[in-house]
């Protein structure tokens, strides 16, 4: 049985009333003795209670103090629910008051999700300094792109200071080398009173290998199921109701106390849980508990590789009650329609013709036979609006797992970049941009640790060489261990100001801005949408509508001119966008259609946006 959750404060780990006493709650059902051991001060009992819990209350643990817990007189641990370890994951945690912070935000509302433009960032190679605070100085470049929400990659403490941040082993303890919970709440708090939503990656469906010492405390994991990360979390084993606790308890925690606006919850087709109520219901229940009481809205926004439109369907017709979801398959899609080699995972893609079915249907595999799966794969998407599904032609994942994290400024030309760039934009969907794409970022993104254990290294390395043998890759792999790699995976800034790349953020800018102002794009009404590819030619035509506005996408794959027919009839045509146009470095421009004039000619690997409004 769990405790009961309070959706005003959190109760696990080490939390201060308002009399200022440390009410401690440890979860380790095995322990015979359970001590708290304040740095420099005492050695105080833990009292047993139900269910495997132990508690304290006590005025001797104070805000700042460093403490570890004692099992069984012997064993010296940090805490499992620790909210600091400014020494690193082998060192001891630190108390924090979470109630000791001077919000400015009182005023923000956060966005309709239909309003959402992601920006994916991670904290360590988006700016020199690796810090929030450093985050903190470009907000204003990210407000003027356009952009509305940004999306953190995970900053739960991880070893050392190099990481993507799924190696996290304190779920609750913000990285130290960012800057910790108060950096964290700064830039959340600077976000907001500049009118950016903050979403946060968080990872539930494993724990990483390294200053891993849940098992010390009990059985976190089960060895019912197997995932590619070991062991998987215990959501449905004996003991269970603990450990659900402890994710749904970190869930609210970073709502309430750190005003995180949605959560993007990490792999969830690798939690493993065949409980009658799935443990992401039973997240959604609470946070819709924490919403009424609170007043604020927050989303729940999943990675998912199931293509099952149960997680994002509302809990009043059996779904989880996922907000939204990542849709790789709509990125899979455009990438081998832009000429990428169909192995590994793109083999299930043929191009054009997937991208189509894509911005009509979501998934691709919507119950048909998959190749590379060797199985049929999927459902249809009926009911569920554009706002559910977030699309992106480039993401953390798919830069930094190829072998040399080459980002699509180094795979394609510049005339593609733009054509992919706005394939996602005048989708029906959530647009999503990742770190630097706004300027054609030359610098890779790859993969990078600091592990301190050198067996771990090494099997690392090892791993990430069998990674790649689905894209029959050639060369060595950068080292992850290597700082060199974190290094050159930095955003160089003083490029977005520099030639082609300022001309590729005023483009982003651009696309962003007419995406914001025409209502046939920014509704999202995946009813109000028509598709026509054209395989031969690598052509695509997207009509989308709203009220008595018309847009039409002619988007050209291709490497040769091209030609569209628009629908005849009486309509006033007016040019949007043209990425060929010579103000984006195009090497032709289109004039604007007299009336009744279908044919247009699109130059290799452009875009043509017009509008025409009907009576």
């Amino acid at each position: 049985m769990k405790q009961k959750i309070n959706p005003a404060y959190r109760s696990i780990g080490v939390n201060f009333n308002s009399a200022g006493e440390a009410e401690v709650l440890l979860w380790s059902p095995a322990a015979k003795t359970v001590e708290l051991k304040i740095e420099g001060k005492d050695r105080i009992r833990l009292k047993k209670t139900e269910y495997g819990y132990w508690e304290l209350t006590t005025k001797k643990l104070n805000p700042g103090d460093s403490y570890q817990f004692i099992l069984d007189g012997e064993k010296e641990l940090p805490d499992s629910a620790s909210l600091s370890q400014p020494d690193g994951v082998h060192g001891v945690s630190q108390a924090l008051n979470l109630k000791n912070f001077s919000w400015t935000d009182n005023a923000w509302q956060n966005l309709p999700l239909n309003d959402y433009i992601f920006y994916e960032l991670h904290t360590g190679t988006f700016t020199p300094e690796g810090t929030f605070a450093a985050i903190e100085k470009k907000l204003d470049h990210l407000v003027e792109l356009g952009v509305t929400a940004i999306e953190l990659m995970p900053v739960a403490q991880f070893p050392g200071e190099r990481n993507w941040g799924y190696d996290g082993v304190f779920p609750y303890a913000v990285q130290n080398s960012y800057g910790g919970a108060d950096g964290l709440r700064h830039l959340v708090n600077a976000c907001h009173n500049k009118g950016l939503a903050v979403v946060l990656d968080v990872v539930y469906n494993h724990m990483g290998p390294e200053g891993n010492y849940f098992n010390e405390y009990g059985p976190y994991f089960t060895e019912k199921y197997n995932t590619p990360w070991g062991n998987a979390i215990n959501f449905d084993d004996a003991w269970c109701d603990a450990v659900r606790q402890y994710f749904i308890e970190n869930v609210l925690m970073w709502f309430r106390d750190f005003h995180i606006d949605a959560l993007r919850l990490d792999a969830v087709h690798a939690i493993k849980d065949l409980s009658t109520k799935h443990i992401l219901q039973e997240i959604k229940e609470q946070v819709d508990v924490l919403i009424a009481a609170s007043g604020r809205q927050h989303y729940l926004i999943v990675e998912l590789d199931l293509n099952d439109h149960k997680f994002i369907n509302p809990l009043a017709k059996q779904g989880y009650g996922m907000d939204a979801q990542w849709i790789d398959e709509f990125h899979h899609a455009l990438r081998v329609t832009a000429g990428e080699e169909r192995t590994g995972y793109y083999s299930d893609f043929n191009g054009i013709e997937h991208l189509a079915k894509s911005y009509k249907g979501a998934y691709v595999y919507d119950g048909v036979y998959s190749p590379h799966r060797l199985k049929t794969f999927g459902a249809k998407v009926e009911h569920n609006p554009g706002e559910q599904f977030i699309v992106f032609s480039q993401n953390h994942d798919h830069v930094g797992n190829r072998m040399l994290g080459e980002r699509t400024s180094k795979l394609v030309s510049f005339e593609m970049q733009k054509l992919m760039a706005a394939a996602v934009m005048v989708s029906p969907y959530l647009p999503m941009l990742f770190m630097g794409e706004e300027w054609s970022e030359s610098n890779p993104f790859l993969y990078f640790v600091s592990h301190t254990d050198k067996d771990l290294v090494e099997a690392v390395r090892k791993g990430r060489k069998e990674e790649f043998k689905a894209f029959h890759a050639e060369g060595e792999a950068p080292d992850p261990q290597a700082e060199d790699t974190f290094n050159r995976s930095k955003l160089q800034w003083p490029l977005s100001h520099k030639g082609h790349h300022q001309v590729m953020f005023n483009y982003y800018k651009a696309l962003i801005a007419l995406r914001k102002s025409h209502p046939a794009l920014y509704q999202l009404n995946r009813e109000n949408l028509e598709v026509e590819a054209q395989p031969k030619n690598n052509t695509l035509l997207l009509h989308r509508w709203h009220g008595n506005e018309d847009v039409y996408c002619l988007m050209n794959f291709s490497k040769s001119v091209q030609q569209l027919q628009l629908p005849n009839g009486d309509k006033e045509w007016r040019l949007l966008l043209d990425s060929a146009a010579p103000a984006w470095n195009g090497p032709a421009k289109v004039a604007n259609l007299p009336n009744n004039e279908s044919a247009v000619t699109l130059q290799p690997e452009s875009i043509i946006i017009y509008t025409s409004n009907h009576v």
